[in-house]
């Protein structure tokens, strides 16, 4: 996740999951700590986590599409649901908080090429992460004078994950 280098410096190996997520939010590196807590949940865990954020928030209609299409893979995550999450995101060209919901559905296996395309183009291990940490930000902006309180907000619920042992697989 490409964490900064003082960020990388406070942890160790031996951490528990956890602990490094919030040592990085004690240390008030909490964008720091989003992207380690978006990448040490299982996806499907990071994904469940986005659309019960998503559940009650005011959002358009296309961001509530794309947030189905993610809740639709978390409840059963096979290949057509995945897929449609996929080219959700894609038509959307990724400029909503919607396509962003849907990509770290989208991004979670399978392959980025089209589904007519027979070589597989697998999404890099990290980028359901990624996704994850563009809509939870997002999904903070939407009440940019409480961004902050927001976003901590969102994280807490997924602290709740880490701290249930949620968290040691990236799968």
């Amino acid at each position: 996740m490409e964490l900064s280098a003082p960020s990388s410096a406070r942890l160790r190996e031996d951490m528990a999951p956890l602990a490094a997520v919030q040592s990085l939010i004690d240390a008030d590196e909490t964008p720091e700590a989003l992207k380690l807590l978006a990448r040490l949940l299982p996806k499907r865990y990071a994904v469940a986590w986005l659309c019960q954020c998503a559940r009650d928030q005011p959002l358009s209609v296309e961001d509530r599409a794309g947030a189905a299409l993610a809740e639709a893979w978390v409840r059963d995550p096979d290949e057509p649901r995945r897929r449609a999450a996929l080219d959700f995101a894609s038509a959307g060209e990724y400029r909503s908080l919607g396509t962003w919901i849907a990509a770290a559905a989208g991004w979670s296996g399978g392959s980025l090429a089209p589904a007519t395309q027979e070589v597989a183009v697998p999404p890099a291990d990290h980028l359901t992460a990624r996704a994850v940490v563009a809509a939870i930000n997002l999904m903070a902006a939407l009440d940019v004078e409480q961004f902050t309180e927001r976003r901590n907000g969102f994280i807490e619920r997924a602290m709740v994950l880490l701290g249930n042992g949620v968290g040691t697989r990236h799968g």
